[in-house]
């Protein structure tokens, strides 16, 4: 049974939102913290919403089926895809006479690194974050942010609001030495209503510091960075801003890194490229440069067919066939070479100590195997222990391949020709996804680029050849355990269509287009014709 004050209920559209539990919530019979519970949601289930409260954030949710009215979930606990603007209002109130049983709570463990929790709390009133939060400087959303907690923070509770459902907590980190968090977003121990009730409507929030430079001009040669023009730089905030209103923010859990690269004025700026992120199939961008250095006569057939399905397809099982090429026979010894690549050419946070996964028990190494220390947070993004690689570095390769490409230098050393760099950015240019970096310009641009993904880190680096101008973009995206493609891609797209459109003002890309990502189970490039032109050592195209 449905129960409505002063509005009759009937069956709501779909407004085509859905909200997902920033961990878990609870479901209320009604917008209030007073309301009974009728239920409770985890992260990793979306549900429609079907209205909203006219005066608090509170949002009513629908079964997924059939649209029928849950129950009322504190708008910060959960995640909305698209704008509230379109949530019809509402007075609803779910029957709350017969809720049902709810499952234990699925509340994320601090990290083994996290001092353990005590035992007992020093404190009356307490709350444990049940999963990753922000606190804020007021009891609202509107508020800005003071930090964010992690599962299992602990919080001593000095005061409840008697309107808002949001409890004040002691937080050095505050320049006052006090924050507030929603109430649903603790597990509470002991009585709130024996703090301090706070009935004042409005709070200053405590006077702004200088924020830190996050969006940083990037040196691509070793050397000091071009100073960035002012319209680049704007670019630059622009795209950071952009990362952050999509969720992926470095205070959390969830963020990206990214580096722009203009190779007519030699401008760069990256931001979060002081996070390693697991290296995916980007190193391997590295592995094709390292071959190409260990030639001194065309490749063969076999080798390059390798080349094509290491690039293209993205097959472990060809690419540590090309490691054993340049490890005079022995996989191990040639994923030592390509981080000993990288680190003669001053990409010291980039690295790969071992062969790639495949099906099969690998030959063991030949000597021990250990995770290098950088200097890059190799933590946060939980990178893989034995492949890594940050987003500045892998664009400066690219752009390197670049310039050797078509300079007159030997940027990656006299041992890689021109007509080799040439050869790998036809390779790349010839990646069949059309999707990440490549989806955000027009489909006749000529993109040399190399995608890899895994369940947590999704990342492309791409050398977009415009009318406007030649550039690099190399982007990551993590989430810890699974980020979904539906929220990655169009975020790497609309990326390159902005920077696709700060080169090319004149001839902006407006569309949106549909993206691919053939299946490469069928992907094999034995016997095509790219093959025969990787045979043609003197291909000068």
């Amino acid at each position: 049974m449905i129960l409505c004050t002063g509005l009759t209920w009937a069956q709501p559209a779909d407004t085509g939102l859905r909200a997902e539990a920033l961990g878990s919530a609870n479901l209320r019979a009604a917008a209030t913290i007073e309301s009974p519970i009728v239920g409770e949601i985890h992260a990793g289930s979306r549900y429609p919403v079907i209205g909203r409260s006219e005066f608090y954030p509170w949002l009513l949710l629908g079964e997924p089926d059939s649209q029928l009215p849950k129950g009322w979930v504190y708008e910060s606990l959960v995640s909305v895809s698209g704008s509230l603007q379109r949530v019809p209002l509402s007075l609803l109130v779910v029957d709350e006479s017969a809720p049902t049983a709810l499952p234990a709570p699925n509340i994320a463990q601090p990290s083994a690194s996290a001092t353990p929790a005590p035992t007992a709390s020093p404190w009356t009133v307490f709350g444990v974050v049940r999963g990753e939060v922000n606190i804020r400087h007021g009891p609202g959303v509107d508020y800005p942010r003071a930090g964010v907690a992690t599962a299992g923070d602990r919080f001593e509770i000095t005061g409840y609001h008697t309107q808002f459902p949001w409890l004040r907590i002691v937080y050095t980190a505050s320049v006052n030495g006090h924050a507030w968090i929603a109430r649903d977003l603790l597990e509470v121990s002991g009585d709130i209503f024996s703090t301090a009730p706070v009935s004042q409507a409005r709070f200053e929030p405590p006077p702004a510091t200088a924020t830190p430079q996050v969006v940083r001009a990037a040196g691509i040669d070793g050397g000091t960075p071009a100073p960035l023009e002012p319209a680049f730089a704007a670019l630059g905030e622009e795209l950071w801003m952009l990362l952050l209103e999509n969720g992926f923010d470095p205070q959390t859990s969830r963020f990206g890194s990214l580096f722009v690269l203009d190779l007519q004025t030699r401008q760069a700026f990256t931001f979060g490229s002081n996070f390693a992120f697991s290296g995916t199939s980007l190193n391997k961008i590295a592995i094709l440069a390292r071959l190409y250095e260990s030639l001194s006569a065309p490749p063969t057939l076999e080798m390059a067919t390798d080349m094509l399905n290491t690039m293209i397809c993205s097959e472990n099982t060809a690419t540590n066939r090309l490691l054993s090429a340049v490890g005079n026979g022995n996989v191990w010894l040639g994923a030592q070479s390509v981080s000993d690549f990288l680190d003669r050419h001053g990409w010291t946070r980039s690295f790969l100590t071992a062969p790639f996964t495949t099906i099969g028990t690998p030959e063991p190494p030949p000597f021990p195997i250990t995770a290098p220390q950088t200097s890059a947070d190799q933590v946060k993004a939980q990178p893989d222990f034995s492949n890594q690689l940050v987003a500045a570095e892998t664009g400066a390769l690219l752009a390197a391949v670049y310039d050797c490409a078509y300079g007159s230098s030997h940027p990656l050393g006299a041992d890689l020709e021109g007509r080799e760099c040439r050869q790998m950015l036809h390779v790349m240019s010839n990646n069949t996804v059309d999707a990440l970096l490549k989806s955000g310009v027009p489909a006749n641009t000529r993109v040399a680029h190399k995608h890899g993904w895994i369940p947590d880190t999704h990342g492309n680096s791409a050398l977009f050849f415009t009318p406007g101008g030649d550039y690099v973009i190399a982007m990551l995206l993590f989430q810890p355990d699974w980020l979904d493609f539906q929220e990655s891609l169009p975020l790497f797209a609309e990326v390159s269509r902005r920077v696709y459109n700060y080169f090319n003002p004149q001839q902006p890309f407006l569309d949106e287009r549909e993206w691919t990502i053939p299946d490469v189970n069928s992907c094999n490039y034995f016997g095509d014709e790219l093959v025969v032109d990787l045979l043609q050592w003197q291909w000068d195209s």
